[in-house]
């Protein structure tokens, strides 16, 4: 961004306006072939703009294909089909940033993993690596949910699967309600 501010500013603007699309989708409940049909109507168009941008960029050497800019421009041409998917197919999500995010996940885990001195070692952090990800996926606080379980192990041990990251909470209430 700080080679071509311009350039990044305007793609970036572009990019806004799609996910501001795809967050209207999601705040009105859409169904899929809703937000799809939203896509297509208002998302298409500024791709499609932005589609042209780029290739007038190369075409009319505006932007030098060598550059960080022009190396960017051309991938973005080259996985054109893929990245638009979600203009074609019911249900395509608009980006792979919970891909990415979980395997950030597993990265640092790898490299947190060398510190390990046992097998036994590895498989507990392998263990909360997995926990850790799957509360934060149902959007609750690992270290709250940890810090309910053990607190709570004996109705743990009695139903455990009303206390997985994405139901505990209702155990918990149930068990407060009977106190």
């Amino acid at each position: 961004m700080e080679s071509f501010p311009e350039a990044c500013s305007h793609v970036i603007r572009q990019l806004a306006r799609v996910y501001q699309n795809d967050e209207l989708a999601k705040q009105q409940a859409m169904t899929p072939e809703q937000r799809l049909a939203l896509h297509q109507s208002q998302s298409a168009p500024v791709l499609e703009e932005l589609k042209q941008w780029g290739e007038k960029q190369l075409r009319e050497n505006l932007t030098e294909p060598a550059s960080g800019l022009g190396k960017a421009i051309n991938y973005l041409l080259k996985h054109w089909e893929k990245l638009t998917r979600f203009l074609t197919v019911v249900g395509a999500p608009i980006d792979n940033n919970i891909c990415e995010r979980a395997l950030k996940h597993a990265v640092l885990h790898r490299k947190n993993a060398y510190h390990y001195k046992t097998l036994h070692g590895a498989a507990v952090g392998d263990l909360f690596m997995s926990l850790i990800h799957t509360c934060e996926l149902s959007g609750e606080n690992p270290l709250d949910y940890l810090t309910t379980l053990l607190a709570h192990g004996p109705e743990l041990r009695k139903a455990p699967t009303g206390w997985l990251p994405w139901n505990y909470r209702k155990s918990l209430a149930e068990l407060n309600n009977s106190s």
